[in-house]
């Protein structure tokens, strides 16, 4: 008899994003002459850079020949984009072995499979708001009881509260897996050298693995703050990146990530380069690499006139998000993010829950946004706002927000 696997009944009904969509249809089904503008999910909307197009026509190019036509590239990825992820990681004094980047095809798969190579009994620290995929794929793999009160059993809630500005201190238990976001989605808030020291310092003392997943530093502007763990001194005995094209070049339906597993990483059951061997056994099995055409994308990212193209457009993603935050402000909504990060992380006002403000702002002002809720139990009376998006669309939801929210002063 075949049995399904029954973790998926425990997930929360409903995912994030699904609901949202289903909540806009409903509204535009009854109202169908309205225009709904959409600063919910971080989706990119500027079209990719030249350098970029170039790179991904080059990719198909080298299609159309028998001397450089292509097959099956390597699982870990091209060579070369490896080892310009690893150069690129030199920027900041952090020296990498290419052997230590394996290029996926996007953060958030590469965020769910590298718990696949870790024991079902790890104990799971996350954030608490959290991207809901840290939490979900281990409710899959069984390493949870059921929700209770929005919270699994058997799942540490780091809390980020306004009381520790948003990024949580380590666990007072010993847990094994960590899950940490930074700048962090939902909240917009970036972790200091500090910070990540004390996580750096508790993994290394509980030969505990740190999963930290740093898609957006590119948006980090601050040069105080890091942008990736290993400049944390101890950091590649304890920890896995992850990092993403997706919102620093636009790649969200183009698809091009990586992850580097150092080869220093060590667990209380294994010794040094065995965690990087696994995940090299894992993407070899289950994966035939990401697609040729889109790492000669990924390369033409990495060169100097892509960085420099790309850069221009995550300010203008910035921009966006600094008009959304002095649009808020300027009715007394309080906000945090939005500086180092393209996120908006504002309190509901008139104490409304997540959800009620989700319709309220749909239903008088026409504007989706993501209720913080969804990201975890500490996210109630939260509510994200994206900067991803047309200027004339940001430009236009801030005026309809300002002149339609009725909010209590």
């Amino acid at each position: 008899m075949v049995k399904i696997n029954t973790n998926y009944d425990k997930l929360a009904a409903g995912y994030l994003f699904p609901e949202i969509a289903k909540r806009t249809k409903a509204f535009l089904e009854a109202n169908p002459n309205a225009e709904v503008m959409k600063l919910g999910i971080g989706n990119t909307t500027e079209p990719l850079t030249k350098s970029t197009l170039d790179g991904l026509s080059k990719g198909v190019e080298k299609l159309s020949t028998v001397e450089e036509y292509s097959g099956y590239g390597d699982e870990q990825g091209n060579t070369a984009l490896r080892e310009a992820i690893a150069k690129k990681y030199s920027n900041y004094k952090v020296a990498l072995d290419s052997n230590e980047v394996f290029v996926s095809d996007g953060a958030k798969p590469d965020s769910a499979n590298i718990q696949s190579i870790f024991s079902k009994d790890n104990i799971i620290a996350v954030q608490d708001p959290a991207y809901p995929v840290y939490v979900d794929t281990n409710v899959i793999a069984g390493r949870t009881g059921e929700s209770k009160d929005g919270q699994y059993e058997g799942l540490v809630y780091m809390s980020c509260t306004e009381e520790n500005c948003f990024f949580p201190s380590p666990p007072k238990e010993k847990v094994d897996l960590i899950y940490l976001c930074s700048p962090n989605n939902p909240t917009g808030a970036v972790a200091t050298k500090e910070q990540l020291k004390a996580f750096v310092d508790y993994a290394r003392e509980n030969k505990a693995i740190i999963i930290f997943d740093s898609a957006y530093s590119e948006f980090i502007t601050d040069e105080s703050l890091p942008r990736s763990i290993y400049e944390i001194e101890g950091a590649k005995e304890c920890a896995i990146e992850i990092n993403s094209f997706s919102k620093s070049a636009g790649f969200t339906g183009v698809r091009l990530g990586w992850t580097i597993v150092p080869k220093a990483l060590v667990t209380e059951d294994s010794d040094a380069g065995k965690i990087n061997a696994l995940w090299n056994r894992r993407q070899t099995t289950f994966f035939n690499g990401a697609s040729n055409i889109v790492q000669e994308g990924g390369l033409a990212v990495l060169s100097e006139q892509g960085q420099a193209e790309n850069k221009e457009v995550i300010n203008y993603y910035m921009d966006n998000a600094k008009i959304i935050k002095e649009g808020l402000e300027a009715i007394g909504v309080k906000c945090f993010g939005g500086v180092n990060a393209p996120y908006i992380w504002m309190k509901t006002p008139n104490n409304l829950s997540s959800w009620d403000f989700f319709d309220k702002l749909l239903n008088e002002c026409h504007v989706v946004g993501t209720p913080g809720s969804g990201f975890g139990p500490a996210g109630e009376g939260y509510f994200r706002l994206s900067a991803f998006g047309h200027r004339e669309n940001i430009l236009k939801a801030v005026e309809e927000i300002k002149s339609k929210l009725k909010v209590e002063q």
